[in-house]
């Protein structure tokens, strides 16, 4: 098959009449691109990491010459600075002239994450920033951040992967990736966290609801165990006489603001739920909220911070154990 420019036809190839879906995921260099082309794979996604713009449309045109080349419907490609040829200015050229073919449904992944913890991730696994192998590893993260910045302004979606762990990447990417708009539905994709003040907030948090006013089964022997999504925690926190009128309250705010955010463009919006430990009251909240908002058309990604640390700290004590 020969190669083409980004924006002409292959030659030698049909133009294809089906929408194939392409997912580019580019973003900082240990922000968890590998992590996230392997979500993409078990979602079905045919993942190629590191392929040039210029060559995507071979890789999707249907091929005379090859009567066994299949083209796939689903692609994940993962581009960063180390790609072959990488330059910001070329990018923006052979993305635009990806958005205006008429069969590619193309969305632009870009992840990013603290300096503090990218250094720290290269210093855990001895890795050499590709963009620092001779200096320090911050003057690369420097350097690329900056290199990536045009690519970041084109994006679709932004996940800040700092507070992430390895399972809430890929629950990120399972819910945001799978769901899609019914007739009528919204294009805004939410992101409903819980999280404990005492670790922080969410970095790429929008609204911010502290609900420590609600009575904490923290102080119930019997629920102390247990998370927001027990039926006893549930039952617990909703008999706090302040809890009733600020969901009513709360639910009638978001079904007013969401509308207006997505009539500015805006992809998507990230709602936090806070609380002192980050598993009873926070999450309970962030489990009702995400439901309604789901029922309201809205594309509803769940994530709960600390139970998620906790599931991955005890996830790898058992390794380690066995």
């Amino acid at each position: 098959m020969e190669r083409g420019p980004a924006n002409q036809p292959v030659q030698g190839s049909k133009v294809r009449t089906d929408k194939v879906r392409v997912v580019l995921v580019t973003g900082l260099s240990g922000a968890g691109k590998s992590s996230a082309l392997r979500a993409f794979e078990d979602l079905g996604f045919e993942a190629i990491d590191n392929l040039p713009l210029a060559l995507l449309p071979a890789l999707l045109s249907l091929d005379d010459d090859n009567p066994d080349h299949q083209p796939t419907n689903a692609i994940a490609v993962g581009i960063d600075s180390r790609t072959r040829a990488f330059r910001a200015d070329r990018f923006e050229a052979d993305l635009a002239a990806l958005r205006n073919r008429d069969h590619i449904n193309l969305t632009l992944l870009f992840l990013e994450c603290s300096d503090d913890v990218l250094a720290r991730r290269f210093t855990e696994t001895r890795r050499r920033h590709p963009l620092a192998v001779d200096r320090p590893v911050r003057d690369g993260i420097a350097r690329e951040r900056q290199t990536m910045e045009v690519v970041r302004g084109h994006a679709d979606y932004i996940f800040d992967t700092t507070d992430l762990t390895g399972h809430e990447l890929k629950r990120s990417i399972t819910q945001g990736f799978t769901q899609t708009t019914g007739a009528g539905g919204s294009r805004l994709m939410v992101t409903v966290a819980s999280f404990a003040y005492p670790r922080g907030l969410p970095r790429d948090a929008d609204l911010v609801f502290d609900v420590r006013f609600l009575r904490n089964p923290h102080y119930d022997p019997e629920l102390r165990p247990m998370s927001g999504r027990n039926a006893g925690v549930a039952a617990y926190v909703e008999a706090d006489p302040s809890y009733a009128p600020f969901v009513e309250r709360l639910q009638e705010m978001l079904i007013s603001l969401l509308p207006l955010y997505e009539r500015e463009g805006k992809a998507y919006l990230t709602i936090a739920f806070g609380c002192t430990g980050g598993r009873h009251r926070s999450v309970l909240l962030t489990e009702r909220m995400g439901q309604m908002l789901i029922e309201q058309g809205y594309r509803v990604n769940v994530i709960h911070r600390e139970l998620e640390r906790a599931r991955e700290i005890s996830d790898t004590v058992l390794g380690d154990v066995l």
